[in-house]
């Protein structure tokens, strides 16, 4: 029954997906067969996994982050001047992961303590994060933080900060049994949040706000903490994935991220997250990203535009919602058929 279930599941159909591809982008060029090229390339789109996965979370509850790249780029540039300011680089880690935190509790409060749409405070949270972002340096030198480098602070608004240490940077080139150690913290986070969402009641719980807020409330869920939580957690992955990109570019700037969303809000949607609540899963959303994730470089790798792609990655986007919509409309059909069949075998 279990392995009947499964091979009807999503996920399943995303594995097998991610499997196709894999070949098809092989046949094409040899290149995407090689193990170590395979795991190498998750590199280029591990940020977008580690925004991914919590925002799985927040999409369950029937609300929405699109702050993340936004948050992105702050905790880059802050982990940027926190280390040239002369502090300790782990010390600069913890900052960015705090403004991170924190950025999540701010869309979180006003999230749960207000009936704004969720869409509404994260574009707005969106905007005023990136203004962060970019006016912090400035900011800092007006209030007279100096140190060394060419027309101080406010410089590397433009320039970004550069020469951070190797033990930092070495993050985007260290493996581990050829699996690089950024998706390695992919995969430790998301079965982090598979843990906290399928084998504890704050998982359950958030699954029964996105099915029926007011029932939640009724119940006795502290929805409010609940929902508080849910958008920090996603804050957090936002710095994380902002802390491994400045590794991996081997520079704190306030703009990286900034191009991520659509893929970011695409591989929730397509892992089989419902944009409306109650339904999604951690693997599926690390199944559909790892799919978008591949179909970018294959197309980067036969030659398409960084522009066209993004028209395929909303392409599938469109696709996913629809067929996600279709396949609810055929269970529901179903679901009532047999309503109506078990009510008139009752009567007879």
């Amino acid at each position: 029954m279990r392995i009947s279930k499964l091979l009807k599941s999503w996920e399943f159909a995303l594995f097998i997906l991610l499997v196709a591809e894999i070949i098809i982008l092989g046949i094409i060029n040899p290149i995407f067969l090689n193990l170590e090229n395979l795991l190498y390339a998750t590199l280029d789109f591990s940020h977008i996994l580690l925004a991914a996965l919590p925002l799985t979370l927040v999409i369950i509850t029937a609300g929405i982050d699109i702050s993340s790249v936004s948050v992105m780029g702050l905790s880059s540039i802050v982990l940027g001047l926190t280390w040239v300011a002369g502090a300790p680089i782990i010390v600069a880690l913890g900052v960015a992961l705090l403004v991170g935190t924190l950025a999540g509790l701010f869309n979180g409060v006003f999230t749960a303590n207000t009936d704004v749409n969720p869409l509404v405070i994260t574009l707005g949270s969106l905007f005023m994060f990136a203004g962060f972002a970019q006016g912090l340096p400035i900011l800092l030198d007006k209030l007279n933080f100096k140190v060394a480098g060419s027309g101080g602070l406010a410089a590397y608004q433009y320039e970004g900060i550069t020469g951070l240490p190797y033990s930092f940077t070495d993050i985007a080139s260290t493996t581990i049994w050829l699996i690089p150690l950024p998706f390695i913290i992919v995969l430790v986070f998301a079965g982090i949040l598979a843990l906290l969402l399928h084998k504890t009641r704050f998982g359950r719980n958030l699954y029964q706000i996105g099915v029926n807020l007011d029932a939640s409330h009724y119940s006795g869920i502290a929805v409010k903490k609940v929902l508080i939580l849910v958008y920090i957690i996603s804050g957090f992955g936002a710095a994380l994935a902002g802390i491994i990109l400045t590794a991996y570019f081997t520079s704190a700037r306030a703009d990286l991220g900034s191009d991520a969303l659509l893929a970011i809000i695409t591989a929730v949607v397509l892992g089989g997250s419902d944009i409306l609540g109650g339904k999604g899963t951690i693997l599926g959303t690390l199944l559909a990203g790892l799919v978008l994730g591949y179909l970018q470089q294959g197309l980067l790798a036969i030659g398409i535009s960084g522009d066209i792609i993004q028209v395929v990655i909303g392409a599938v986007l469109i696709a996913s919602l629809s067929i996600r919509a279709m396949i609810n409309a055929i269970s529901q059909r179903r679901q009532n058929q047999k309503t109506l069949l078990s009510r008139s075998s009752e009567r007879r």
